[in-house]
């Protein structure tokens, strides 16, 4: 239980690690896996594939602006795929310092349904693509649709990742057995998530606003016991719409108004190099 652990802080001496997850996500057009506005028709789905790419040619740098206004740093959770169909977007997020992190080559297609040498290769062309774009390769990694095989987390702790976000059991990060050593479970949301509250229950930009204000103010109270990591997982074509970006920027002032020196803005990375460098395993 997360009462009967080690005890550490954060950097400073913080107790609450914040950080931003921002997916940029390709769709193939005409077929494929893919959040839906609307109950699709034949293909092509011209309704719910627009919907989608508006969230990468007006979604994401409507974001990227309100991080710019807020000094926000974040993890960009990136489709090797985006390059080709989105050029400049992912790079963006490099020219501000982000994290790169990989999320596969597109959210038209799960992992977790591949034989394991199909799935070593897609781990393999995402991470070769990320590098190659960046000069370094990703430390973490998000499943499209959060799927994962039996032998996920070994493929990808032999690719070189030291992190994954597929495990949504936990708000510290938790060590992994791999069959050939081990990987960080860094936290990341599936409740501060906008693809299940907004598309999956149905709720709109205010209360998703509300939703991470309450979960902020208990965290925040919480970790003056113990460490804490607290995401918020944001899609363009969701909370990049004027309509929701308001609430979302005002939750985000909510909780640097109220941080003090508590709070650690950061990214899912460097909550990971923290564990591997501080922490005692």
């Amino acid at each position: 239980m997360i009462t009967e652990r080690q005890s550490y802080r954060w950097p400073g001496g913080k107790g609450l690690a914040v950080y931003l997850g921002m997916n940029l996500e390709v769709f193939s057009f005409g077929d494929g896996l893919g959040a839906m506005l609307a109950p699709g028709g034949p293909q092509p789905d011209v309704l719910n594939y627009a919907w989608r790419d508006y969230g990468n040619r007006v979604g994401a740098p409507r974001l990227i602006e309100l991080f710019d206004r807020l000094k926000l740093p974040c993890t960009a959770l990136v489709n090797s795929e985006t390059y080709r169909l989105t050029p400049g977007l992912a790079e963006i997020f490099a020219a501000r310092g982000d994290e790169i992190a990989g999320h596969g080559r597109t959210n038209a297609e799960r992992q977790g349904v591949l034989a394991e040498a199909e799935e070593r290769e897609l781990i393999a062309q995402a991470t070769n693509e990320l590098t190659q774009r960046h000069g370094i390769g990703p430390k973490g990694w998000l499943g499209p649709w959060i799927s994962q095989s039996h032998t996920t987390p070994d493929l990808l702790q032999e690719a070189g990742y030291e992190y994954l976000l597929d495990w949504c059991h936990d708000d510290q990060p938790t060590w992994m057995k791999t069959r050939n050593g081990r990987i960080l479970s860094v936290p990341y949301p599936q409740e501060l998530n906008d693809i299940p509250q907004i598309v999956g229950r149905q709720r709109e930009g205010n209360e998703f606003a509300d939703m991470i204000i309450d979960a902020f103010d208990v965290m925040l109270e919480e970790s003056k016991s113990r460490p804490l990591v607290m995401g918020i997982a944001l899609h363009g074509y969701l909370m990049g719409h004027p309509h929701r970006i308001k609430h979302l920027e005002r939750a985000l002032r909510h909780m640097q108004h109220h941080s003090g020196d508590q709070v650690w803005w950061t990214t899912a990375g460097a909550i990971n190099d923290h564990i591997r460098q501080s922490v005692a395993p």
